[in-house]
């Protein structure tokens, strides 16, 4: 009888925590898993880490935090079958590249925790080291694998049942909760008038109806960090409104709870849609700035979900077309074969026929390997080779954007 597989998960930010746990708690008893929190300037804080694992199968006993000096050591002695990167694209580089020098080599796994509508060329060049990649509709697998075959850059992609959407169909309707539930996104809309807008249509449906609560979920307490680095935010957009009305609320409590006594839920295009989804909780995805790839509401669109300011005070919520789910985040569970993908991987890698993923060539070479470690790491880096390449790269590159912007200039000229 072969052993059991062993899983470390690497994870530094809330949504790629509470992603990652969720995921490897879906692992069969086969697999042994366990989930490090890797010390960088964005790592959860404590009460976000507690959040991201509420609502998880994962044995909490098995999360730990562990600095960049002590992370090799520590896989060296934990000696995974597999390691799931699960973090932003330039920490899963840097994270690959180190986890890929071991002897022998883990099976290297990766992949989005959310909507990952359109797919795009970074988010492939980024994991190319990795060995599979997870992602969670039939379409985002279409469309990363047709892209990744147009930019040379072959991917096996395995899919998962997103999993704040577990159940492959929509729950049926519930007695409606109470609460409009906004979900708040640090880069969308990334225009700070738009946020304004926002705010204002919330401070709005609030005094509509003053007996119902609008409760303005964030992704992080004041000080504390979110995967995407969050300018113009609604409690401080909000303070222009005061005083507020006592109905509108501020939350940081799990997305989970706050959809437990929601009416519906309000976003632009918060993967919180397919979670709301996937629980019988209607949704108004904002129209108030068009469908686009930069909104990252294009999937949303075609589900019919769009609504306008009128519809979030009268609270006009929306329920997906029926024709959009088997496509996008509700196919059935049978379909899902990113679990035997790895076990495959695994059994290749205990044989020694585990295929070498050699990282993308760039320009560069080593002084950009260590410059990209710095700069996701930062303080965590203390090597002496990490401060030169800061001290060099950051001038060379700023250096590199004035030739450019200079280029641009004297073509516009001519």
């Amino acid at each position: 009888m072969s052993p059991r597989r062993r899983l470390v998960a690497l994870a530094d930010t809330d949504s790629y925590v509470k992603w990652a746990a969720a995921l490897i708690s879906t692992l069969d008893p086969e697999w042994q898993v366990s989930l490090l929190v890797v010390q960088t300037p964005l790592a959860v804080s404590d009460a976000q880490l507690d959040a991201a694992l509420n609502g998880s199968d994962l044995d909490v006993s098995g999360v730990e935090r562990v600095g960049w000096s002590d992370l090799r050591d520590r896989l060296e002695r934990e000696r995974p079958d597999a390691v799931l990167l699960a973090a932003r694209g330039p920490l899963v580089r840097v994270l690959a590249r180190e986890v890929a020098t071991l002897s022998p080599r883990p099976v290297l796994a990766t992949g989005l925790p959310g909507i990952s509508i359109p797919a795009t060329r970074k988010a492939i060049a980024y994991r190319t080291q990795c060995d599979l990649f997870v992602l969670h509709s039939r379409r985002e697998r279409r469309d990363f694998t047709a892209l990744a075959e147009e930019r040379g850059m072959p991917q096996l992609f395995g899919l998962a049942t997103l999993p704040f959407a577990r159940g492959g169909a929509v729950a049926p309707a519930r007695a409606a909760g109470r609460d409009l539930v906004f979900a708040a996104q640090a880069k969308v809309p990334a225009e700070r008038r738009d946020r304004e807008r926002i705010a204002a249509l919330l401070v709005r449906a609030a005094r509509a109806d003053p007996a119902r609560r609008v409760v303005v979920k964030l992704r992080a307490a004041t000080g504390e960090h979110q995967t995407h680095l969050e300018r113009d935010a609604y409690p401080d957009l909000l303070e222009a409104f005061a005083p507020l009305p006592e109905n509108l609320v501020m939350s940081t409590a799990p997305m989970g709870r706050a959809l437990a006594s929601a009416e519906g839920l309000v976003t632009v295009s918060s993967t919180a849609a397919i979670e709301a989804v996937a629980r019988g909780v209607p949704v108004i995805a904002l129209d108030l700035f068009g469908v686009s790839p930069e909104l990252i509401n294009e999937v949303l669109a075609e589900a019919g979900l769009l609504g306008g300011e009128e519809d979030v005070v009268h609270r006009r919520f929306r329920r997906p077309d029926a024709r959009w789910m088997d496509d996008n985040y509700f196919h059935d569970p049978a379909q899902d074969d990113w679990s035997a993908a790895l076990a495959d991987l695994v059994e290749a890698r205990r044989a020694g026929s585990l295929p070498s993923k050699p990282p993308l060539a760039r320009r560069g070479g080593a002084l950009r390997d260590v410059w990209e470690r710095k700069s996701v790491l930062g303080a965590e880096d203390r090597s002496l080779r990490g401060f030169v390449a800061l001290a060099v790269a950051v001038p060379a590159r700023a250096g590199l954007r004035l030739v450019h912007r200079l280029r641009r200039r004297s073509a516009v000229a001519r």
